[in-house]
């Protein structure tokens, strides 16, 4: 992530939740970021569930070199649009490099950075009882379901 500071971010220690992010890889030619995954990004960010910190799509070549395009850059964003008052721009060109690694040439990825609005209480109560966080993960969802299975067997 980059450099930016809290207080960039208008943000304090004790008002943050969680930051996680994704990155969403689209075949050339592929829809990006449109349709019913905008509206249900849009209706996250509209139910306070989540804010979002910053969005770009990332090109990669066939040569391996990368464009982005920034969120602001976008003419029409359609249901997207209630989220650019949030951005705060977090991720920086080393990052985006990095990322741009993992990508088939030819494809573009959209890069999601979110806070995790809900768990803020919860989050801001651990850290003033001097909880801190030293571990996080995520288990994908086909793993769960395949794991359930096997079980049922």
């Amino acid at each position: 992530m980059s450099e930016q500071t809290t207080e960039d971010l208008d943000l304090t220690e004790e008002e943050l939740g969680p930051i996680d992010y994704i990155v969403v890889e689209f075949p050339a030619g592929a829809t990006r970021l449109t349709g019913e995954a905008a509206a249900e990004l849009a209706a996250l960010v509209a139910s306070e569930t989540i804010r979002v910190l910053d969005l770009v799509v990332v090109h990669k070549r066939e040569d391996g070199s990368i464009d982005v395009d920034e969120f602001e850059d976008f003419e029409d964003l359609g249901p997207l649009g209630v989220i650019e008052a949030s951005l705060a721009d977090v991720l920086a060109e080393a990052d985006l490099i990095d990322i741009s690694a993992a990508m088939e040439p030819g494809s573009a990825a959209a890069v999601l950075v979110w806070e995790n609005t809900w768990a803020a209480p919860f989050a801001v109560a651990l850290r003033k009882t001097g909880g801190q966080l030293i571990a996080s993960g995520r288990i994908p969802t086909q793993a769960l379901i395949a794991s359930m299975a096997k079980e049922g067997e």
